[in-house]
């Protein structure tokens, strides 16, 4: 797929698009990703592309004209266009997974004190990454690039997004490295057991609990199944399971070998 991206500050995605996945993804050929700088797209003779409000208020205004004129010369007939906004819908991984599907994104990078309110009419969803306030649009425009690319075939191995967070509605379980005891903190011996089924239901009932915690929003939001339930019972009741329990048992011998 390619991005396309519309911003005052092409310079800001330079260490973007050279580092770590998403270099590695570009590369590859996994997406493209073009940095339009709106500026050269103005028609103030001074090359201006802000301008105080009219009305009067503080700080500047992104200007309509260099706006649209940008997005009209970069844009496809297939382009989905993104202005980036504080009024925007928050972006989560659900959008990132559609975003993903797309052949063409636009994502326009908003900075200053705002930009004129006639770019809206031009633009086909607006998107905030939250409720807090940020010098521009540069910074959001990579973090969504950054999620989309990720999922993009070739991008990363497939295994590596099959448990991360917010997939299925929960938080990510927890992961551990050697060694065993790190200043008194012990790895599970669960995940010592060998015993795959034992495992993978201990990183639910683990992935349940951590999103109760620390994101009530989403686990309020999810349909247990009657195992998640019971997972949630054993935990909350600090119990043993059997499954548990006959896992460590058959397990001992590399269990013991830590």
């Amino acid at each position: 797929m390619n991005i396309t991206i519309l911003t005052l500050f092409p310079e800001m995605f330079e260490g973007f698009q050279t580092n770590s996945i998403i270099k590695r993804a570009l590369g590859k050929g996994v997406a493209t990703i073009k940095v339009v700088n709106i500026r050269d797209y103005t028609k103030d003779k001074y090359g201006r592309t802000d301008t105080p409000p009219i009305g009067g208020g503080a700080g500047l205004i992104e200007k309509c004209q260099p706006i649209v004129d940008a997005l009209r010369a970069n844009k496809k007939e297939s382009s989905h266009v993104v202005l980036l906004s504080p009024r925007g819908k928050t972006y989560d991984q659900k959008t990132a997974e559609t975003y993903a599907k797309l052949d063409d994104l636009v994502l326009i990078c908003g900075h200053y004190e705002g930009i004129d309110e006639r770019v809206n009419a031009y633009v086909d969803e607006l998107i905030s990454i939250g409720d807090y306030v940020l010098t521009g649009g540069e910074i959001p425009a990579m973090g969504i690039a950054d999620s989309v690319i990720r999922l993009l075939d070739g991008a990363i191995t497939k295994e590596s997004l099959t448990d991360e967070s917010f997939n299925n509605g929960v938080l990510e379980y927890p992961q551990y490295t050697e060694p065993y005891d790190f200043e008194g903190q012990l790895v599970p011996d669960i995940l010592y057991s060998g015993n795959h089924t034992a495992i993978e239901k201990w990183r639910r009932k683990q992935a349940l609990l951590l999103t109760k915690k620390h994101r009530p929003d989403l686990f309020n939001k999810l349909t247990l199944s009657k195992q998640d339930l019971k997972l949630l019972k054993e935990a909350e009741e600090d119990q043993t399971p059997k499954w548990e329990s006959d896992a460590l048992e058959k397990g001992h011998k590399f269990i013991h070998k830590k």
